[in-house]
Formats: C-alpha cells, structure tokens, sequence
C-alpha cells in the first residue's frame, strides 16, 4: 500500500481521560457523544473526499473513539507505527484543546521531522498564539472551508516547495517569526465537497478500521446522519463562535456558503439508499431565502423515502413552510433551540422571535402530522437567573399540558459548558454582556481542562448566576424536566428512577470535590482527588445520561438500520463524487 499522506486524528478532550477521568457533567447530554466529545467534525469527511478525489492518500482515525471502546489501546504505539506525510488534528471547539496538543506533542516526539496541521474554528482564532506557545504545532490551516488551501500545503510538502502563496496558512517562516497569509479561499457554495458516506465506508474497508472511522460511541446500532445546507449563518447569537459577526472576523465569511438544494436532496437520497436510519439537516433550510427551501422539497417529493428527517429551524417556521414539508417528506421532525422560555433572555442572546409563533409552529407541525419536535433551552444565557432556569420548566409544563395528547414534544435543558466559544460576541467583550471570564488564552484552557469537575472547568459566570449556580441550576431543573417527562409519560419510570439516581449521585460527588478543593494543603487535595476520580466508572455514573437519558434524543429507525445488500455493492463499485457546481437556487 502506498505511504498515506494525511491521518486525520481527532482527540479526546482531555488526554489520557482513562488513567484520570474528571466530572465533566451533563456537557454532552444532548448530543450523541459521550463527555469526551467522541463525535469528530463533520469537516473530517469533506476533506478526506476532497483530497482523494485530488489524488492524495487519507486516513481518518477517531482516537477519542479508539480510547473509549479499548483501555487496552496504545496511543503511542499508534502513532509511532504510523509515519504519513503529515498529521492533522482538529481543534474545532475548546474542549478538546488538551487532548488536541496532547497529540501533537506525541507525534512530534516519535516523528520531529512529520509536520502537524492543527484546523477549526478554536485553531483559527488562536492561529499566532498556538505557534507562538506550542513548537509541537507547525502549521494552523484557518477559515471554515480549508478543503484546497489543504491541498495545496500538502503537495508544496511533498515537493518540498514555499508555502507564502497558500491561503488561509500560518505558519512559521524559517526564523523566529510567524507568518500568517491572507484568508482568500472563502467559497461561494458548497457544491464542490461533499458529505460523502459511500467514500466513508470505502474507508473503513480499506484500513480495516471501524473503530477508527466511528461517528461516536452508539453510531452502529444508532446509525443517525447528518447533511449540511451551509457553512456561515445570517443571525448573531451572542455566545456562538458559529455566527455571522464571528464569521466575517474569523474566516472572512461576509455571507454563508449554501450548498445547491437539489445536492442537499441528492446527498440525503444517498444516505437512504444505505441506512434505514434518521436524517438530520444541519442549517435552516428557509434561511437563504423561500425558493431555496422549496426546490429542495420539490427535490424530495420526487423521490419518498421512509427515512425519519430532523429539520433544524433557527426561527419558528409559518403554516405554509410546515405544509411544504409534510407534503414532501413522510417522516418529517423538528428541531428548534429557543434557549429560554423568557422572551427578554432569548433576546438578549441573539434568538429574535417571542413564544406566539413557537407555539404557534409546534400547534401546527402537531395538525400536520410531525413525528417529533425538540425543545433545547440553555444555562448560562445573558439576563439569566437561577428562578428564570427553574421557571423555564414551569413554561414545558405548561406545552405538555396544552399539546396533550401528542406525546412526542420533547424538552431538553443543558448547560452552555465547558467554555464560551472563542470569537463570539461575548467572548470578546464579556463585562458589555454581564459575563466574568476566567480563561482567555489557550494554555489557560488547557489547564482548565485538568481540573476535577466541570464546574471549575467553566470558563465563564454572569452578574446573574456564579459558577455554582449554574451547576446548582443544571442539575435542579435537570431533575425537576425528568420528573415532568415522566409524568406526561415521554419517559418510563425506570428511566425517570435512573436518571433522579445518577442527578443525586452526581450532586453528591460534586459536593465531595468542592470540600477537597477547599483543603489548603496541594499535597493531601491532590492525593484525595486522585483516590476519588480514579474509580473506573466514574465517567460513566457522574457524566453520562445525567440530567437526562442519551436514549431520548434518538428518533425512531427501522428494525434493520443498514441495507447491507446495498452497502456491499457500493464498496466493491466504482463511482463519482456527489459534487458539481450548478447555479445555486435561491442561495444568496
């Protein structure tokens, strides 16, 4: 097999979490991962598609993932044995800088002389301070779509040649300086990479590695997707590193990309023909603009498929959009974030819409036959108080009890932890907004993630709510939603009873951490948290499926979740990308 030129390594959060493992809290409670962030990004299966269909070598291997499934698994003899023409490490979100630098000071250990490409949104933000601290880092590949400026570093190391003319790049110039070029590669669309799940799983056969290309830890017997409609975004939320002022500053994004909606539609038919499993839409299929979002449903009315499809709405969607929808898609979900049920907090951080219409969408996706809907409220929003988080339970109450009998509007609440996002709004002026920040720099991350819970792991606490009351808050109005979901019958009481045990278990545990961290002597409060933290289920009992069941975030899927017929006859067929460049419909 010819040298591979690009391994594509995502990390844990904190390296190594096994030998270690800290109270991370329900971080990850609704989402598919587990607390080490397992999930790699999405970016990982467009650039591994981009650079072989350019005809380069690429491996993508989820040592999170490897980690978790295998105590036994030896990273450094991993990457000892693996010598590509380069590593890459994502560092998307601040969680994972430990494991992330971590990784790349191994790498650099076992082989001096392989260059490290850090990514991601956190990379590109700290781009000059990552070389400045960490020699271990040798280039930091910037913006939101590093798919070609990639490339072109790849090939100018391989042929040995300057790198002052690829975009998007810094790096080191040969002396104690930093070099860091303009970012001009900012497509315009999305219709030259893919989301492809055919090369993924031609990938897995190749390096004999499942484990390694594996979403997160329950992907194979919940084998849920996802498709994306752009990369930037139009709305301004205060705490989201993801939004449009963010995007102009950070990755030159004056306007989100869209991918062309009859690929979107080609992309989820690809998927189907594959997994009989759900769909998510990454993106607001109605925020470039009507048309957009029509052509793709006309898209999909010509071809039903059975596959449940979570649509993810930035704002409540009108009667007519819904009806869209229902007409083209037979099991269609809803997604939607308002953050808080106070109309002034959902304001102040950035959602512009009241609960009228909120309410108004869930009366009538209900009327038009909506297989599920989605509520996620948030901890940590500007304007909030610890009775504004209790109060936001009192408000899902009050839409279970007015939307009986349908039994599948489901309310989430979470922390906005461990970090606030580097480069949103808040972030770069936190006194403005009513936040206290603790950690700016990235070593200052770094160490906080080596802390023994994640209440000292937070970066950030408001002029409403300190650090312990958000952790108080968390964990009360987690437990007071799973006694309400049992009640209008959205959960069994079995599962109600496991999580109220696991809420208890882990106040207790966070109460034993605050009391060994207020012990003056360094030496006896390290030996103690050693003996705590160092129980092998610990991760399991005090950050997983905390405030409420990982269970309940998975849409239905059919009893047999993979055609395998049609997996195998994709592995051994040769074909051609998903990708062209058609005049996109609606997408500015």
């Amino acid at each position: 097999m010819a040298k591979t030129d690009l391994i594509l390594l995502h990390p844990p959060t904190y390296y190594d979490f096994r030998k270690r493992p800290g109270i991370y809290g329900p971080i990850s409670d609704v989402v598919p991962s587990t607390p080490i962030f397992e999930m790699y990004p999405i970016g990982f299966t467009s650039l591994s598609e981009y650079l072989e269909r350019h005809g380069l070598k690429v491996r993508i291997v989820n040592v999170a993932m490897k980690m978790l499934k295998d105590r036994r698994f030896d990273v450094e003899k991993f990457i000892r044995h693996n010598k590509p023409i380069a590593f890459g490490i994502d560092l998307h979100w601040m969680a994972h800088i430990h494991g992330a630098l971590a990784l790349a000071e191994l790498i650099k250990k076992f082989h001096p002389d392989t260059p490290v490409i850090l990514g991601g949104l956190s990379a590109t933000y700290y781009h000059e301070e990552i070389l400045r601290q960490y020699p271990f880092i040798d280039f930091v590949m910037r913006g939101d779509s590093t798919e070609k400026p990639l490339l072109d570093l790849l090939k100018a190391i391989k042929r040995e040649k300057e790198f002052k003319n690829i975009p998007n790049l810094t790096y080191r110039d040969g002396g104690n300086g930093i070099q860091a070029n303009p970012i001009t590669y900012v497509p315009e669309d999305l219709n030259d990479i893919a989301i492809d799940y055919r090369h993924i799983m031609k990938k897995v056969v190749r390096f004999m590695d499942p484990v390694g290309y594996q979403p997160f830890v329950d992907w194979y017997t919940y084998p849920v997707t996802a498709v994306f409609t752009c990369r930037g975004c139009t709305y301004h939320c205060k705490t989201c590193g993801g939004s449009s002022q963010t995007f102009r500053k950070m990755a030159n994004r004056p306007k989100p990309a869209y991918r062309d909606p009859v690929l979107l539609a080609q992309d989820i038919f690809n998927i189907s023909e594959h997994l009989n499993a759900p769909i998510m839409i990454i993106g607001d299929i109605f925020q470039p603009g009507q048309e957009y979002g029509a052509t793709f449903l006309r898209e999909m009315k010509k071809r039903p498929i059975e596959n449940h499809i979570a649509f993810e709405f930035f704002l409540p969607p009108s009667r007519n959009q819904l009806e869209r929808i229902a007409e083209s898609i037979i099991n269609f979900n809803i997604e939607i974030s308002p953050e808080s049920h106070d109309e002034e907090v959902r304001r102040a951080f950035g959602r512009p819409y009241g609960n009228e219409p909120m309410e108004r969408m869930i009366a009538d996706a209900i009327d038009l036959g909506c297989k599920r809907i989605d509520l996620f409220f948030m901890i940590g929003l500007p304007k909030q108080t610890y009775q504004s988080v209790m109060e936001t339970v009192d408000y899902s109450r009050l839409l279970l009890e007015r939307f009986q009998p349908y039994d599948k509007l489901i309310p989430f609440i979470s922390p906005l932890a461990p970090f606030l996002d580097p480069g949103s709004t808040v972030f770069e002026e936190p006194e403005k907004y009513g936040y206290r920040l603790f950690h700016k720099t990235v070593e200052e991350h770094r160490q906080a993630m080596m802390s023994p819970s994640w209440k000292y792991i937070l970066n950030y606490e408001t002029e409403w709510m300190d650090r312990h009351e958000i952790v108080a808050s968390t964990y009360e109005s987690g437990r007071r939603l799973n006694r309400l979901k049992a009640e209008f019958g959205l959960i069994d009481q079995k599962t109600a009873d496991a999580v109220e045990m696991r809420i208890e278990k882990a106040l207790r545990i966070m109460a034993e951490i605050d009391r060994i961290m207020a012990i003056p002597d360094p030496v006896r409060r390290e030996s103690e948290l050693d003996a705590m933290l160092n129980h092998p289920l610990s991760l399991e009992t005090y950050s997983m499926s905390t405030v409420c069941e990982k269970k309940e975030l998975e849409w239905p899927t059919r009893f047999i979740r993979m055609n395998f017929f049609r997996i195998i006859k994709t592995l051994v067929a040769r074909r051609k990308p998903n990708v062209s460049n058609p005049s996109p419909t609606g997408s500015s």
